[in-house]
């Protein structure tokens, strides 16, 4: 009976493993110790774990494979804590054999406990266990995820026969814990031993990726083509990411069309790769190519698409993934709520990111933060405090990235007390010790509200060294209030501090413009070009009848572009019956007013609307989306045109959403 059991595992037959569990009731047998270990075996390999648990628990005798069945099958299941509480109990009346210490070591590096980790392996010691190479590479393993590396490399350092796994698994432990010269001296040894195999160029390509460094990643290509490991799918999925995260999306997509054969990883590495280069455009090709070679999403698929349905505000795509959410079964997974919320609140449907939250069972820190965010973005910090106050009334602790949600949402909304109370409870009620992050977001709270002393006081007073998202932050707020210098001062610093990131030159150009100092602007525009860096062009876009339409600053090769353009003069002249004036000041370039206004005319999000107006039923809400923050004439403007064709319009820029209504914006002017 005990083998017929065994084989209903083996054939993953729940039906009959059912059967046969109900023949050993029925002909009394279910005393019999090496059925009932049968019945733990199949249950396990069912992943019935509750079954499990029952069958052990009525078992009247227990013998050592009782125990070590239940131990490994927990560790093999995840259930790392059960699995080491089980061989707590099991000492005490049986010696487990070398296949459980080794599943209890395994749990003890999986969760890191290292204190438990040395009493499994004084134990091994004290009753003489034969410590073989296995045994000694999954010591190196816990160990390492411990955080141990010293004890680690002693134990390697004594294995007389090393294999392959001893190799990998100390070169994994120096990995996780950022030791990578010391992983480049070990492959170095390694290759005088032994020869590397796929596994270890894996993660010799995961730490390319980490550091960013192209020059070392193409040197493990050229071994691994060497070697021959480049037919492995590890290593072709391992060199799709580490191309992409060193953002050269062409040689990754190169790497994936040159694959012999693709699993599910490859698909998922290939859509992560466009996610991480905003290829979304791609991306999406992508899942259609991969639905057409009839291979099915698993949950890493669905985590990778939604991303891409929030960059680029796709809601009737997002819509559609939600739909295969329930089709697959992920809808009780915590990851697939947190990002669907997260894909609602940035496609301008803040309700719907609600009723997935309302119908979550399971919430924990991720799911709160995300829907805090999601406030923060619509400007509603008022409802952003409570759920604050209810995560931790749910007894779930706020973490640091917790503490800049409710941050950014005081800052979008001008609370500006509730946030200094914030960042002050973060380290005196928490512990938890604020980051550059943090320290950016009190800066953009205050410059926000126009307090800009203070701000620059602050910025100057903080232990950690000022970066160029702190001026940065700071240098918005002077833009928006006109604080001339100030922002000088801040434009200084960012200057001096030699940032790779564009976005903080073209604030600092724009000050200098809109102050009127050209040879200055020239000299950061000509400084950006030698660099090789360039400004994003600004664009909005925005979906009709289940179809994108993309419009770009000053663009006039798009449909119907004539009769925007003549919808656009009607408006500038109802607009100035109501008093609307130019703002000039957000043309930053060295030409004529009459030239300003035109170009004025000319952003993105004014072609967008007014394509809209022309294309939707009067009275309809429209939503539109800019890839930058838009700027204080378009806000206005914006304010005006909704007061004069009584529509709603949602328009998401690069900080929030804006919903304009009746000639007022829900923003209340802080963007």
């Amino acid at each position: 009976m005990s083998g017929v059991l065994l084989a209903c595992g083996g054939l993953v037959s729940v039906e009959v493993g059912h059967i046969s569990h109900g023949l050993v009731e029925k002909i009394g047998v279910k005393t019999d110790v090496i059925v009932s270990n049968g019945l733990l075996s199949m249950y396990f390999k069912f992943d019935r774990l509750e079954d499990c648990r029952m069958i052990f628990t009525e078992m009247e005798v227990k013998d050592t494979v009782t125990w070590n069945t239940l131990i490994c099958g927990y560790s093999q299941s995840g259930l790392f804590e059960e699995s080491i509480k089980l061989f707590l109990d099991m000492v005490y009346s049986f010696q487990p054999d070398l296949l459980t210490i080794t599943s209890v070591l395994r749990a003890c590096g999986q969760i890191g406990d290292l204190e438990f980790g040395k009493y499994v392996h004084n134990y091994m010691i004290k009753n003489g266990y034969e410590c073989d190479t296995t045994a000694s590479n999954i010591l190196i393993d816990m160990y390492a995820k411990c955080g141990n590396l010293l004890t680690s490399r002693e134990i390697f350092d004594r294995i007389k026969c090393r294999d392959l796994v001893s190799w990998n698994s100390l070169i994994s432990g120096y990995i996780q814990n950022g030791s990578y010269e010391e992983v480049i001296e070990l492959l170095n040894m390694m290759k005088m031993d032994s020869r590397p195999d796929s596994v270890t160029y894996a993660m010799l390509l995961s730490i390319s990726g980490q550091l960013v460094n192209i020059d070392f990643g193409k040197k493990v290509h050229c071994d691994v083509t060497k070697t021959g490991c480049n037919t492995s799918l590890v290593v072709g999925n391992a060199l799709i990411n580490m191309y992409a995260k060193c953002g050269n999306m062409a040689d990754s997509l190169e790497q994936f069309e040159n694959m012999r054969s693709r699993d599910i990883v490859t698909w998922n590495s290939m859509i992560s790769a466009c996610v991480h280069s905003e290829n979304c455009n791609l991306g999406f090709r992508m899942i259609s190519r991969m639905r057409l070679e009839g291979m099915l999403p698993d949950l890493a698929t669905i985590l990778a698409i939604l991303p891409m349905c929030s960059i680029l505000a796709t809601k009737r795509q997002g819509k559609e993934i939600h739909g295969c959410v329930f089709k697959l079964g992920f809808e009780s997974d915590i990851s697939v709520g947190n990002a669907l919320i997260e894909m609602y609140s940035k496609c301008g449907s803040l309700k719907n990111s609600l009723l997935v939250f309302e119908h979550m069972k399971t919430k924990d820190v991720v799911t709160w933060t995300t829907l805090i965010f999601g406030y923060g973005m619509y400007g509603e910090g008022r409802k952003a405090l409570r759920a604050f106050e209810e995560m931790q009334g749910a007894g779930l602790a706020p973490d640091h990235i917790a503490f800049i949600a409710i941050i950014f949402a005081c800052s979008h909304s001008g609370l500006v007390d509730e946030g200094r109370s914030y960042f002050d409870r973060m380290w005196k009620e928490y512990n938890i010790g604020p980051k550059i992050e943090h320290y950016a977001c009190v800066v953009d709270l205050l410059s926000r509200s126009g307090l800009l002393s203070e701000a620059e006081e602050f910025i100057l007073s903080m232990p950690l060294k000022p970066d160029a998202s702190i001026w940065g932050a700071l240098l918005s707020g002077c833009r928006a209030s006109g604080n001339t210098k100030v922002a000088e001062r801040a434009s200084e610093h960012i200057i001096e501090l030699n940032s790779d990131i564009t976005g903080y030159y073209v604030l600092v150009s724009n000050v200098y413009a809109a102050l009127g100092k050209w040879d200055k602007v020239r000299t950061i525009r000509k400084s950006l070009r030698n660099k090789g860096m360039k400004k994003d062009p600004g664009c909005s876009w925005m979906e009709i009848r289940d179809r994108v339409y993309v419009f770009g600053t000053g663009d006039k090769f798009f449909e119907q572009y004539e009769e925007v353009n003549e919808l656009l003069g009607i408006l500038a002249g109802l607009m100035a019956k109501e008093g609307y004036i130019a703002d000039l000041q957000f043309i930053l370039h060295d030409v004529e007013d009459d030239e300003k206004r035109d170009l004025l005319c000319g952003h993105s999000e004014r072609l967008a609307i007014a394509f809209g107006l022309l294309n939707t039923k009067p009275g309809t809400p429209l939503q539109v989306m800019k890839n930058l923050r838009v700027c204080g004439d378009c806000h206005t403007v914006t304010k005006h045109i909704s007061k004069i064709v009584q529509r709603e319009f949602l328009v998401r820029d690069a900080n929030r959403f804006h919903l304009f209504k009746d000639g007022t914006c829900s923003c209340g002017d802080y963007w």
